[in-house]
């Protein structure tokens, strides 16, 4: 089954609610570098997606490839499971940053 794009492509800039910037900002934080699962003890693998989320929020739509939008909607996947998770408080829950790694900012 042929992927569908634009579909991804919307359903990503639904789901990712916070610009480069901030995103940039967010990823230098120890609350950042805290949370996740990481590969031997390195970099998380949700602190490394919000690496790919910048750099694709900030890459034209004409240049995207296949595996970029394969990445988009492995966020949206992300993003609409974690969402159904949520805790009594997520301001400064695990939860939260978690998300936030992702791009997704629950608190916006």
């Amino acid at each position: 089954m042929p992927l569908d794009f634009a579909r991804i492509y919307a359903d990503f800039h639904g789901a990712v609610n916070m610009t480069p910037a901030e995103l940039d900002d967010w990823l230098e934080t120890p609350e950042s570098l805290r949370v996740g699962q990481k590969k031997d003890g390195g970099e998380s693998v949700g602190h490394a997606s919000g690496r790919y989320i910048v750099k694709l929020l900030r890459t034209k739509k004409s240049a995207l490839n296949e595996d970029d939008y394969l990445h988009m909607r492995k966020v949206v996947g992300y993003v609409r499971r974690h969402r159904a998770q949520e805790p009594q408080n997520m301001v400064t829950s695990r939860w939260r940053y978690s998300l936030m790694n992702w791009g997704h900012d629950p608190l916006k």
